[in-house]
């Protein structure tokens, strides 16, 4: 018993602690990098782990969506009507200004028609 504890005592002696302090950047990844290669800033966030389904059944069926899968599937369906909706304004907003620019034109033309004409002699000199 005295032996153990001996040697116990002899190997925590020769253990020291030390205690080291990590200095990790918020970032980790190289966002200058993957900016640069046209990549998302989050490796995660779309790819095929993101995307595929995590099984396959051998005789062809189906499967189910996963859960982060469903609501990344109705955000883009949203996403991407609103961005239909959002054109189709732009598409009004240009139809509508080309007819504005067009109507203000023909007034113009309507106003310079509708002026007082020469008479008289003036007007018998223009011939």
């Amino acid at each position: 018993m005295f032996q153990i504890s001996k040697l116990c005592i002899t190997i925590s002696s020769l253990v020291t602690a030390q205690r080291h302090v990590a200095l990790t950047a918020v970032r980790a990844i190289d966002q200058k990098w993957r900016a640069a290669k046209g990549l998302p800033e989050n490796p995660n966030a779309f790819g095929p782990l993101t995307n595929l389904p995590d099984y396959t059944f051998l005789d062809g069926r189906t499967t189910p969506l996963g859960s982060n899968q469903k609501k990344r599937l109705i955000k883009q369906q949203e996403t991407a009507a609103k961005i239909v909706e959002l054109s189709s304004e732009l598409e009004f907003a240009k139809q509508r200004h080309e007819r504005l620019k067009s109507e203000a034109q023909a007034e113009k033309q309507r106003i310079m028609q509708n002026k007082l004409k020469p008479k008289g002699h003036l007007l018998l000199k223009k011939k």
